[in-house]
């Protein structure tokens, strides 16, 4: 930011600032943003592993079931429930992989970036802010 010394005019100083503010609120909304997201997904990727957890201990208990019984009605039920059970382990795997573990990773790395960023935009106002001080003396 060593060009921001080249500036001569309070008025550019005042225009860049007010860019720079700008800048920051949509920042700073998309910061409120992403850690709201990053807390609904945390809540959700220990829900979803709870819930897995369940299932597949269901399912494993039927197949259990399943190897024992005797052909017939009963056999047939607890092989329907296991293709049941094994459907709805298929949508908690496929919603873990959108809402789980690994997105709240993302979502705590975006939340990241963004503080990052606005770190960077208060940085320049700050050196724009020094600069117009310096204009005005």
């Amino acid at each position: 930011m060593n060009t921001i010394t080249n500036l001569t005019q309070i008025a550019d100083c005042n225009a860049l600032l007010a860019w720079a503010g700008k800048e920051k609120a949509d920042l700073t909304f998309k910061k409120i943003s992403d850690e709201r997201l990053t807390v609904r997904y945390a809540d959700t990727a220990q829900e979803l592993d709870a819930l897995l957890g369940g299932v597949i201990a269901e399912l494993t208990a039927t197949e259990t079931i399943i190897a024992v019984l005797p052909d017939g009605p009963t056999k047939d039920d607890a092989i329907n429930k296991k293709t049941r059970l094994e459907y709805k382990k298929f949508l908690l795997e496929t919603r873990k992989e959108s809402y789980g573990v690994i997105a709240l990773v993302e979502k705590e790395m975006d939340l990241e970036r963004v503080n990052r960023e606005i770190e960077v935009v208060d940085t320049f106002i700050a050196a724009v802010e020094a600069q117009k001080v310096t204009l005005a003396a």
